[in-house]
């Protein structure tokens, strides 16, 4: 018997060195581990996965570049249609608009549709990418452990990605029009970052409420054109007859837009009514899908 115990005492001594050993070569060959646990019922510690997020950002920032890769984004001509792709839409809806009335609107009025065709593609870019993130991603999520809501946040870092390079676009635009070019242009910065914030909180409902319902990704396109046709894009907000300006009003992405106008096209600093209207919004869309996201989180690899 002590035969046998100094047997299994050395065996369990040298598992446990060839365990501490392959933990150094781990470290070693990688510097740093992270270890995702996910939660039981309910929603997690929010803070311990904030943190956890925030610790394995490249995994999202490497993911986007993937994704920005797979639709050709990196090659000439892929950056020469995305930049293409909204200054055509743009013209098709300037034409539009000015068959539909009795005047032209003005080189003024195009620079004004094309920045907000520019801005909300974040949406339209988060919103449909994201929609179909968490189940494209599913053998990510049932071969990898890592906080879920990396996949909708990749594609927002994509479409931000997309945005900025449309501005390189609108500049000799803008000043062809002839509009107002000086320190206020620096409200621009906010006015992008509240449309991201919102852009973030919807593509992660999206992507969760696209689990469990497969056809939304079906209609979403047609949401998201009624959306555009609500919003100031295709006119100045302050030329919206009274009648329809409820409609207007409830539209949580009009402060943002209605903003970003302010700026571009009157020179001045936005409204504080809409920007701080704005920030509410932003507030409860990103609250609203991170928590909806991270409380289904559990049931993804189920249901996918």
């Amino acid at each position: 018997m002590s035969t046998t115990s100094t047997e299994q005492s050395s065996g369990a001594a040298a598992a446990q060195g060839a365990s501490r050993g392959r933990r150094r070569a781990v470290d070693d060959i990688f510097g740093e581990r992270h270890v995702y646990e996910p939660h039981r019922v309910g929603l997690p510690p929010l803070g311990r996965y904030a943190r956890m997020v925030w610790r394995r950002r490249a995994f999202a920032l490497e993911l986007s570049r993937t994704n920005m890769r797979a639709q050709h984004l990196n090659t000439v001509f892929g950056q020469l249609w995305l930049l293409l792709n909204p200054v055509l839409l743009g013209m098709v809806y300037f034409l539009l608009v000015d068959l539909l009335r009795q005047h032209s609107r003005g080189f003024a009025f195009f620079a004004h549709l094309l920045a907000g065709l520019f801005l909300y593609q974040i949406v339209q870019t988060s919103a449909t990418d994201g929609a179909r993130s968490v189940v494209k991603g599913g053998r990510l999520i049932l071969n990898t452990a890592f906080p879920r809501t990396l996949l909708p946040i990749a594609s927002v870092i994509t479409a931000f990605k997309r945005f900025l390079p449309t501005l390189l676009v609108y500049a000799p635009i803008h000043l062809i029009a002839g509009l107002p070019v000086d320190w206020q242009l620096v409200y621009l910065i906010p006015v992008v970052a509240l449309m991201v914030i919102f852009a973030s909180g919807l593509a992660m409902l999206l992507s969760a409420a696209q689990v469990y319902f497969r056809d939304l990704s079906s209609f979403l396109p047609y949401v998201l054109r009624i959306w555009l046709y609500v919003s100031p894009v295709l006119y100045y907000y302050d030329e919206v007859p009274s009648k329809y300006k409820p409609i207007l009003d409830v539209n949580p992405l009009t402060p943002i837009l209605a903003s970003w106008s302010d700026v571009l096209d009157k020179g001045h600093a936005p409204r504080p009514g809409f920007l701080l209207l704005g920030v509410a919004w932003a507030a409860v869309a990103f609250a609203a899908g991170f928590l909806f996201f991270v409380s289904r989180e559990r049931e993804f690899a189920v249901r996918i």
